[in-house]
Parts: C-alpha cells; sequence; structure tokens
C-alpha cells in the first residue's frame, strides 16, 4: 500500500508538469491521426508579426475591450476542418453546421441550424433537408444548397486529402468518389435553391448526431475553390456563415476572430475573440490572475487544476461539467495471460480507481462501469466493478496463475500521464501477483502494433465526437476495429448487434441493444476496463457571463452566447 501511495504521489507531480492536448482523443482518433501538415512560418492575413503584452506575458492589466481572452497551448496548423481533427475552437465560431447538438434542460440534444428542419424517410435511407433562406457566408455570398453538396464532394474527394472522410462515407457513393471511382457523390443532391437530399447506403441512425461535428460545417462552394490551398491558412480566404469571422493569424501568437453583425441568429455578445498562444501552464495561470486571459480550460492546463480548485478565491470562478469520454484500460483479448477472461477480469478488480483519481487528478471527476459515459446517449447505471484485490488472487489462482504471472503493459515513449498512471497500476498489480513490465515505444512503432492487433495491454481515452453511443461501442467492438484497436475479442453476436443497432429506427430498442453490447463487453467479457469520466473545469473572470461547458468531449466550444459584463 505504502509503496503505490508514494507513487501516485510521484504520479501526481508528473501529471502537474503536463499540458493538456486540447485533442479530442488519444492514442488516434475516430478517422485519422493528427495532420503531420507543416504550419506557416509567416504572418497570414496581414497580421503585423508583433507578439502583444498578452501573449509576451507581460504584466500590464486586464485585457480592454469587449473580447475574450483565451489560452491555446499549442501551434495552430489549419482552421479547415476537414483537414484537422484537434484544432476546433476556430471552426465551431466561424462555420455552421446543418444541425447543432447543444444541451437544452439538461439534455444535448439535435436542434436545427442551417437546416431549419428535416423529415427523414421511413426506411431511414433518405434525409430530406429543408435550409434556411436568409444565410450569408462571410463575403456576402448567400448560402444555397449547392454549398451543401460541394462539402460532402470536397470531403470525399481524393485530392482535398481530408482526414474526416468517416463523418460522409454513410452516403450513398461517397466511398466510389473516395477511392477515385465517380467524379460526384450520387447521393447528395439539391433539389432546389433551399432543400438538400442525402441518401445513405444502408440505414445509419446516428447520422444526424454525425452531422453536428465541426468536420461537417458548411463550406462555401465559390470561395473555398478560389482559396485553394490557402483555405483554412489564410484568414482573408476562410469564410463560413458563423457568429465570427477569423481576420488575423500571427504564427506562433495569436488567432483573432471579429463578431460577425450580419449572423442570421444576431450578432454575438462579444466583439471577437483573441486566441493567444501560451504554451506554458504557469503563465497561463499567472496572465489569468493578472486579468490578461479571461477564460482558461483546466482540463487542459491539468498542472494548474489543484490550484484553482483548491484556492477560496476562485470557488465561484469554477464552471464544471462531466466530460463526454472516459479513460480505461484495454486489454488484448488474444495475448497472454489477459487471452483468459477471468485474468482480465483479476486485474479489474485489483486496481483502486478511486484512489488514482483522487490521487493523481485531484478527484476531479467519478469512477465509471461503462464505455458509455454520462452524457452521452444511451449512457446507463451500470454494475459496479468491485475494488476486490483478495477476489483478484482468487480469480488468477482459478485461471492456472497461483503462482502470479508476467504482464506487459504498452504505452507511447515519453508518454507522462499514462507513464505515471502504468507505474501506480504496475504496484498494485504487484500487490495480487502479476509482474507488470512497463513497454515504451515510439508513435509510429506503438500504432503500427495496434493497427496490425499485436499491442498488449494499454491505457487509453476516448471522447465523443458526436453523441450516440455508436460513438463508443462501434468504434472498438465491431469486428474490423476491436483488431485495429488490438482488443481482439471474438464475440459475432456483437459483431452483428452493432450493425443491426445502426439500422434502428426505433430510439428504445436501439439505446436496450447498444446496453446488451456495452454490458457483455464490459461485464460479462471484461474486455476493457473502464476506469473513470473526467470533469470538464474552466476557470473565468468575474466579468465573464453565460459560459457553459459543452456536452462533447472537447475542450473547444462555441462562444456565441458568452458576454462580459465589467
Amino acid at each position: 500500500m505504502k509503496k503505490y501511495l508514494s507513487l501516485l504521489m510521484a504520479g501526481a507531480l508528473a501529471v502537474s508538469m503536463l499540458g493538456g492536448c486540447g485533442s479530442a482523443f488519444e492514442d488516434g482518433s475516430s478517422t485519422a491521426a493528427a495532420t503531420g501538415e507543416s504550419s506557416p512560418s509567416q504572418t497570414q492575413g496581414g497580421g503585423t508579426g508583433e507578439t502583444s503584452g498578452a501573449a509576451a506575458g507581460n504584466s500590464s492589466g486586464a485585457a480592454a475591450g469587449n473580447v475574450i481572452h483565451i489560452p491555446e497551448k499549442d501551434e495552430f496548423r489549419t482552421v479547415d476542418c476537414q483537414k484537422d481533427t484537434e484544432f476546433y475552437v476556430v471552426p465551431l465560431n466561424i462555420y455552421d453546421r446543418l444541425v447543432e447538438c447543444e444541451v437544452v434542460d439538461g439534455v444535448a440534444t439535435i436542434v436545427p441550424s442551417l437546416a431549419e428542419s428535416w423529415d427523414i424517410s421511413a426506411d431511414g435511407l433518405v434525409y430530406t433537408f429543408h435550409l434556411r433562406d436568409d444565410v450569408t457566408f462571410h463575403n456576402g455570398a448567400q448560402f444555397t444548397a449547392d454549398d451543401v453538396v460541394f462539402t460532402v464532394e470536397r470531403m470525399m474527394d481524393p485530392a482535398t486529402s481530408a482526414m474526416n472522410t468517416d463523418f460522409f462515407s454513410m452516403i450513398k457513393g461517397a466511398n466510389d468518389m473516395l477511392e477515385g471511382q465517380a467524379e460526384g457523390v450520387e447521393g447528395v443532391k439539391a433539389l432546389d435553391d433551399f432543400t438538400v437530399e442525402i441518401t445513405l447506403e444502408v440505414p445509419f441512425a446516428p447520422f444526424l448526431a454525425n452531422l453536428a461535428t465541426p468536420s461537417c460545417s458548411i463550406y462555401n462552394r465559390a470561395a473555398t475553390e478560389a482559396a485553394g490551398d490557402q483555405f483554412g491558412i489564410d484568414p482573408a480566404v476562410t469564410v463560413g456563415t458563423g457568429p465570427f469571422k477569423i481576420t488575423d493569424w500571427v504564427i506562433n501568437d495569436r488567432i483573432t476572430l471579429v463578431r460577425n453583425d450580419d449572423y442570421f441568429r444576431g450578432p454575438a455578445k462579444i466583439d471577437g475573440i483573441e486566441l493567444i498562444q501560451v504554451p506554458d501552464e504557469n503563465t497561463q495561470k499567472l496572465m489569468y490572475e493578472n486579468g490578461e486571459l479571461d477564460i482558461v480550460d483546466l482540463s487542459s492546463s491539468t498542472s494548474q487544476l489543484a490550484y484553482f480548485m483548491g484556492n477560496d478565491a476562485y470557488k465561484d470562478n469554477l464552471v464544471t461539467g462531466p466530460e463526454a469520454g472516459n479513460y480505461f484500460y484495454a486489454f488484448n483479448n488474444e495475448m497472454a495471460p489477459t487471452d483468459d477472461p477471468r485474468v482480465r477480469r483479476a486485474i479489474s478488480m485489483a486496481i483502486d480507481r478511486q484512489t488514482i483519481l483522487d490521487q493523481m487528478y485531484n478527484g476531479a471527476g467519478h469512477v465509471v462501469n461503462s464505455m458509455l459515459p454520462d452524457g452521452v446517449l444511451g449512457s446507463y447505471d451500470a454494475e459496479e466493478i468491485p475494488y476486490d484485490p483478495e477476489g483478484a488472487k482468487a480469480l488468477l489462482a482459478e485461471a492456472g496463475y497461483g503462482d502470479g504471472c508476467d504482464l506487459e503493459l504498452y504505452q507511447k515513449t515519453d508518454d507522462p500521464d499514462p507513464l505515471a498512471m502504468n507505474q501506480v497500476v504496475q504496484s498494485m498489480l504487484g500487490q495480487v501477483g502479476i509482474n507488470v513490465t512497463i513497454k515504451q515505444m515510439d508513435e509510429a512503432a506503438y500504432l503500427s502494433t495496434r493497427k496490425e492487433g499485436n499491442l498488449g495491454m494499454t491505457r487509453a481515452v476516448w471522447w465523443a465526437d458526436f453523441n450516440d453511443p455508436d460513438n463508443f461501442l462501434y468504434t472498438f467492438f465491431t469486428e474490423r476495429n476491436t483488431k485495429a484497436r488490438s482488443i481482439n475479442h471474438k464475440n459475432t453476436d456483437v459483431y452483428q448487434w452493432l450493425e443491426d443497432a445502426r439500422a434502428m429506427v426505433d430510439e428504445d430498442e436501439r439505446m436496450e441493444l447498444y446496453k446488451k453490447i456495452d454490458t457483455t463487453m464490459v461485464q460479462e467479457e471484461s474486455a476493457v476496463f473502464p476506469l473513470f469520466q473526467m470533469d470538464h473545469v474552466v476557470v473565468v473572470q468575474d466579468w465573464v457571463k453565460g459560459f457553459r461547458i459543452p456536452w462533447n468531449g472537447w475542450t473547444d466550444t462555441s462562444y456565441y452566447n458568452v458576454s462580459i459584463e465589467r
């Protein structure tokens, strides 16, 4: 006990030194890995190239004006969200989608946006979207159905090299275009200027939720084609329909957004947003205390979490809500000793999740027993997986490992957060007779080994990118994906249930089937071991009003409803 408590203290220190990635995913996304594109090396959009006082960390007092100042840790790559899976804060504020997912009466709900209404055929194959006729892009062009057709076909055009093709791949003919076998997408048609018909290959129940993701933001055909490869890079040619417009991009410094006074929902309450690059988390804290930053997302600035949560002076400045995602351990169901479900269950029972959460993450979250986190459609009250070291020993003995066994725990090299947790788990498992070796691999080797199905037990994190259980269960437990994730479970019933659930029209029936799938994979087969769901914690200045934690798993959000009252 004393040994792993000391490791927890060391782990907490390691976590406090981390920088949050601001990413929707860890260990790869549902669509692709990071872009790998080189970032621009000069000022974009006519910016001066000079570093602002805030970006330099000068203590010049509170930031002036009706502008929200927000830190970003990482260098910006592109705001073309067909080509990026991480940096969503600009797309969420300068573009719109056909529908949005918003919290209504405490529940994440699909609501109209560029589409004011829609019809779905009885067989679930044909979606007819009735578009607003009062929307203009930032360049003054009217939004029409042709822009929707263009957006889908641009994503599926091989020349785009899009990273998010999965979000449109269920549309009839989409994969034919992606594979170079068609010049367009058969299933998307403009019936008139303000009506779009989208036909799917097969019924896909999460389709509307899917369309609410940033990756499905709608682009203007003329402006985007004219911009070429500068779209998403040069503010002067990057236009959307959203409540803010991108006006300046100073490399390694800031991105500036200004209010779109012609926004179809009415102008935002603030004049703009300044995203300032501040890689150091302690500098973020100091700038916040100096009034130079209005909002700091502590889920991305983890080293400051304990400081702000433990300081009574800030208790009224913290906005919290559950992140739509889980930390979990994935077992390789074909690799000894975790090829035996009794061993997998024993490992789960030997890990004290609450202690890890309390000591490493300041208790900012709660233990979970399902792959479906609270707040995500389909979540339910799953049976508790107990912390029971003696029960774990008994299961190991039953599996033929009464004298113990060896286990390899895999992670990427130089990744301190998983390492800190893995070292604690190593000690906990050692107390029940499991000798753990932590194997660190460079990222390329790790990902290729995992894709081949040959990675052993590993810690992972998955955050929702659309509000449906399909996003969690299909991703890990279909026949193709379970190998690509090195889980390798062999339950053909689950494979079929996952396909069946996608095609179900009856929502209640569909949710019951997802509960059955989750119970089978987590409780009965112990194919994975859910750990906890973290709280999303954001500290805001007294003068910031209307900020709400988004429903999703991203640290990014829209600032349309936020105001400043000094």
